[in-house]
């Protein structure tokens, strides 16, 4: 505000200065001379085009034609710094003989200003004189009834942020009565189409124009969002200290002023409604401290300390907040229609906006004494939130859920797309009233164990589910599974126990998974009960919804496990109506593969007591007819090899001896 001030009040004192020439010289000398003073003054170019005309009734005054004045030289951007079809100006006659410069209205037509901001830091509305580098003073003591703008626009080009705000339409109002007294500044506009309001009253205005702390009142409204400050402030640098209230109704208009792009929030986070109040620091870095806020979120109220930070690439929140009991339903649940889940026919396909993941950096300490998320409620939660280029990590450091305990990370990476992910360890959960309050399933009543690392991408629940990639263990203890008696089936062949009434009692079940393209497949289930034990295989569609997994249960005849009944049970069709069959013609498979090995094990059973008493013969024979015995490890015809052999050398022998004697 005080080059605007200073821009302004230099223009009044130029123009009002070649008042008293514009009777004796031609308008355009007068308006070069204002020039080249505005230009010695600021180290600006100011060009007035057309008559400059002077007034003297009902007011002494003058009116220019087009009014611009030159951008910074560094600048990229083509336009001048600012530009008006004309400017108006009155004064008090009485009082500027006295000295004073009592303004009794400055106004311009459709003024046009552009701001930029160098990626360096440097600022066009800076200015420095010719001369000695530095601004003079402000202008002698004056006044000014109304100073006002009308048809406005305001475009500010922040390289160094890569923002872009512009306004238009912009009206606008100054009051100064005294120069070391207070004034107000009222100002409305466009904003992407949206209304945008400005109230500002201040303390002593020449401290103000210095840029030294005024007391200060503010209120700004952008479309359904308003912020509403008290307290003290300056502008060079900014700096502010007062009580902050902020109804953030409004956020996508809210966005839109700043040059940001900003969702309206889900529900439970602020989509009905969402306030924040505090008290606020500004300390002339760009930092923002609040402290003692107070959130409200829908029905939901965090208190804490936040700061922000502006960051290299993008501001940086960092805060404490401990909330009172967390309510957030996100819409549709987790299936599609009103059923939800395991009825529903398939998972939403509404596409989910995490674009204002991308907003700012966070890093965020979060209690809670419990968290209801529509699909699931948790108990007592103290997690790290950290949000690092659109990439939100939720380390959990404590949660209670479901009579047991939840750890792990679970991430939101909005980078390019959507995907999910995580690494999760749930130990002494209570599956029925997690199953039923996930999927609306509570027929399986147990406690136990799971882990599960798992990673998804889309921008929906519905991608997100069919690309589903992973894996993870799964034990339970003792339990029951509801609506389905395995040993009645077992002991009747018949598939009717399925339903009401029905249930499986067991002692134990355990397994693992992997995950692959939304489908989860799992090989070494097993069940065991008091009077059965079963193993499983198969396949469940969770991007599908869809069931094919086959049930070996066997039914225990002896007390060692062995004998019994054994019946492979299919469940197949698609989550909402799972059909169930006894796969009857693979036990005759079985059985007919059963006896087959069966019989080839007794045929080669035959064959061998066959080769075995064939083979004592001969030994027999060989040791009655030869005198060779067989050694233990050596073969019958190795046997017939090594007696005839001997019995060979045995002749020569005796042969060699007779010859020998001479006989």
């Amino acid at each position: 505000m005080r080059w605007i001030i200073r821009v302004g009040l230099g223009l009044a004192v130029l123009v009002l200065l070649a008042l008293g020439l514009t009777a004796m010289v031609p308008s355009e000398r007068v308006a070069a001379a204002a020039g080249a003073q505005f230009e010695s003054l600021t180290g600006r170019k100011l060009v007035l085009q057309g008559e400059v005309r002077p007034r003297f009734w009902p007011n002494l005054g003058v009116t220019t034609g087009p009014v611009s004045i030159a951008n910074a030289d560094w600048a990229q951007g083509e336009a001048p710094l600012f530009t008006a079809e004309s400017l108006s100006i009155d004064v008090n006659f009485g009082a500027l003989f006295g000295g004073e410069v009592h303004i009794l209205g400055l106004s311009a037509d459709r003024p046009q200003l552009n701001l930029e901001r160098s990626p360096e830091g440097r600022a066009n509305w800076v200015f420095q004189a010719q001369g000695d580098g530095t601004v003079p003073a402000a202008a002698p003591a004056f006044t000014l009834d109304e100073g006002r703008i009308t048809g406005g626009s305001i475009r500010f080009d922040d390289r160094q942020s890569g923002r872009v705000i512009a306004l238009d339409a912009v009206e606008g109002r100054l009051s100064i009565p005294e120069v070391s007294g207070p004034f107000t500044l009222s100002a409305t506009g466009l904003s992407g189409g949206q209304k945008v309001a400005l109230d500002l009253s201040g303390g002593v205005f020449s401290t103000f124009a210095m840029g030294r702390v005024v007391p200060l009142r503010l209120a700004l409204a952008a479309g359904g969002s308003r912020l509403d400050f008290d307290g003290r402030g300056g502008i060079a640098p900014l700096v502010a200290e007062g009580a902050l209230r902020a109804n953030l109704a409004d956020l996508p208009a809210l966005g839109g002023l700043l040059g940001t792009a900003l969702a309206a929030p889900a529900p439970g986070l602020g989509q009905k409604a969402l306030t924040v109040a505090g008290k606020l620091t500004l300390d002339g870095t760009g930092t923002a401290f609040l402290r003692g806020a107070e959130i409200l979120a829908d029905d939901n109220r965090l208190t804490g300390d936040l700061d922000l930070r502006p960051g290299e690439a993008r501001p940086k929140l960092s805060a404490e907040l401990a909330a009172a009991p967390i309510r957030i339903v996100p819409g549709g649940g987790m299936g599609d229609g009103d059923a939800g889940g395991m009825q529903a026919a398939g998972w939403p396909e509404a596409e989910i906006d995490v674009g204002a993941l991308a907003a700012m950096d966070a890093e965020i300490a979060l209690s809670a004494p419990s968290i209801d998320l529509g699909v699931l409620t948790l108990g007592a939660t103290r997690a790290v939130i950290t949000v690092e280029r659109a990439r939100a990590v939720f380390d959990i450091r404590q949660m209670e859920a479901y009579g047991g305990s939840v750890t792990g990370d679970f991430v939101v990476n909005g980078r390019g797309g959507l995907s999910v992910g995580g690494r999760l360890a749930l130990a002494g959960i209570q599956t029925q009233p997690l199953l039923s309050d996930l999927a609306g399933y509570d027929r399986l009543l147990s406690t136990g164990n799971l882990e599960l690392k798992f990673l998804g991408v889309g921008n929906s629940i519905a991608a997100i589910m069919a690309s589903l990639e992973g894996e993870g263990a799964l034990e339970l203890g003792k339990g029951e599974l509801r609506g389905l008696d395995i040993g009645g089936m077992l002991r009747t062949l018949d598939t009717g126990y399925v339903g009401e009434g029905q249930k499986t009692i067991f002692d134990g079940l355990a397994g693992t998974f992997t995950m692959a393209e939304g489908v989860l497949t799992n090989r070494d289930l097993k069940l065991v009960a008091p009077y059965l034990t079963a193993s499983g295989a198969g396949e469940i569609g969770l991007g599908a919804r869809t069931l094919d997994y086959r049930i070996r249960p066997t039914a225990l005849a002896a007390e060692d496990g062995t004998g019994g009944v054994m019946v492979p049970l299919l469940i197949t069709g698609p989550w909402a109506a799972p059909r169930f069959r006894l796969d009857l013609e693979s036990i005759a498979r079985e059985k007919m593969e059963a006896e087959a090995k069966a019989a080839a094990e007794r045929a080669a059973e035959a064959a061998k007591a066959a080769e075995a008493a064939a083979k004592a013969e001969l030994e027999q024979r060989l040791k009655d007819e030869l005198g060779v015995e067989v050694a233990p490890e050596e073969s019958t015809g190795d046997a017939a090899i090594r007696g005839a052999t001997e019995a060979l050398e045995d002749q020569a022998r005796k042969a060699l001896e007779e010859i020998l004697r001479g006989e």
